[in-house]
């Protein structure tokens, strides 16, 4: 299974916990491939360079390095106009569709375009039951 994990979901995994580090903890044991893109690697890089001034002693780098660097990664992709409300989430939309892939996400623009081009967007526990049981809705 072929899986975006978007920036909301990666910096909960890294900082706080909860089922986006469950997320992050099924790719570490192979339960599922992770794609990533040069637009996606940057906004992962950014924002937690961003979170980590006003964390302090918060330990990103292995992490984010090991995703980077073990995920598989693909071009961005191109659109001729918007998907989301929020442009900057559209690069996550057009990967997934480009390769097949489900978003995992908490974000509001991505989860109401889900159903886009026939992308699935998920929240983190809901991803979570689909490892469980990918064959329910």
């Amino acid at each position: 299974m072929k899986v975006l994990i978007d920036t909301n979901v990666l910096i909960s995994g890294i900082f706080f916990g909860g089922p986006p580090r469950a997320v992050l903890d099924a790719w570490a044991e192979d339960r599922f491939e992770l794609l990533v893109s040069p637009s996606i690697c940057d906004e992962y890089v950014r924002t937690c360079d961003r979170l980590s001034a006003s964390h302090q002693g918060l330990e990103y780098h292995s992490v984010l390095a090991t995703i980077i660097g073990r995920g598989h990664l693909v071009p961005d992709g191109t659109t001729s106009g918007p998907i989301t409300d929020d442009p900057d989430d559209d690069k996550f939309m057009l990967c997934a569709r480009d390769y097949g892939a489900i978003v995992v996400s908490g974000d509001k623009h991505l989860l109401n375009a889900s159903g886009w081009e026939e992308v699935r967007v998920m929240r983190p526990s809901n991803f979570l039951s689909h490892l469980d049981n990918p064959d329910s809705p």
